[in-house]
């Protein structure tokens, strides 16, 4: 079965989460954060289930996923990389690590390789400026990488 598969099984599991909350007003947030936990993306039809569920208007469920930039209406890889762009990794070179990034998978950020292995993002800072240049691998954190290092970190991955 395809991870980013819409079965009414993990519809069923959405369910349940939301049947045991005791308070569904203001849970938005938590429940978008769990169906993304249970899809690996937000499509139409789960903010719609959403929405339902919630007694919440499409447009309310949709401009939560859409102003927040951990959600995804996209499938996502199996690994998820982040390369930090913030003006200290920046500096540092992390231009030239993205770029390494998406020579090596074929792919530029934000995409995901076709065989939905990786998924590349530019994130504007992780926090991590003392180790600059930071890439972040299913959040393990890469510090002070060198483009060299890059096709090595992706095999890590890669056989997984």
């Amino acid at each position: 079965m395809c991870k980013n598969a819409l079965t009414e099984e993990k519809f069923r599991e959405l369910d349940s989460y939301v049947d045991t909350l005791p308070e569904k007003h203001g849970m938005l947030i938590s429940v978008l954060h769990r169906a993304q936990g249970i899809f690996g993306y937000l499509p139409k039809e789960v903010q719609l289930h959403v929405a339902r569920s919630l007694n919440l208007t499409a447009a309310k469920v949709y401009g939560v996923v859409s102003f927040y930039s951990y959600f995804t209406e996209e499938p996502r890889g199996d690994h998820i990389i982040n390369v930090c762009t913030g003006t200290a990794c920046f500096v540092r070179g992390a231009e030239g690590i993205l770029k390494e990034l998406e020579n090596h998978l074929g792919i530029k950020s934000g995409q995901t390789t076709p065989d939905g292995r990786f998924t590349i993002d530019a994130l504007r800072c992780v926090g991590a400026c003392g180790l600059a240049p930071v890439i972040m691998v299913d959040g393990k954190v890469y510090g002070r990488v060198k483009t060299g290092e890059v096709t090595g970190i992706v095999k890590e991955y890669a056989e997984v």
